[in-house]
């Protein structure tokens, strides 16, 4: 997703290490790196922000979404929003 975005020219590869450099190093994050995921998707998740792609809110919506999604998707099958039970 960070390569498609990054091609279509929302952010530079500059801006894309900046913001991962900067929540990979936030206060907290766990030292062994295995939170390097969430890292990842917070960066993105910021620079859709800040770029005015996507207010918080509605990222916080659609991540919420695929989790009950994930949740409620049978093992071995495709996960996929319309498992959403709330959608």
């Amino acid at each position: 997703m960070a390569v498609h975005l990054h091609e279509k020219g929302l952010f530079t590869w500059g801006e894309w290490a900046e913001a991962l450099s900067v929540e990979v190093r936030r206060q907290g994050r766990a030292e062994d790196g295995s939170d390097y995921f969430d890292c990842w998707v917070a960066a993105l998740s910021g620079l859709l922000v800040t770029k005015g792609v996507a207010d918080a809110g509605t990222i916080l919506a659609l991540q919420q979404s695929w989790q009950r999604a994930a949740e409620a998707t049978p093992h071995g099958k495709p996960i996929e929003l319309a498992n959403d039970p709330l959608r």
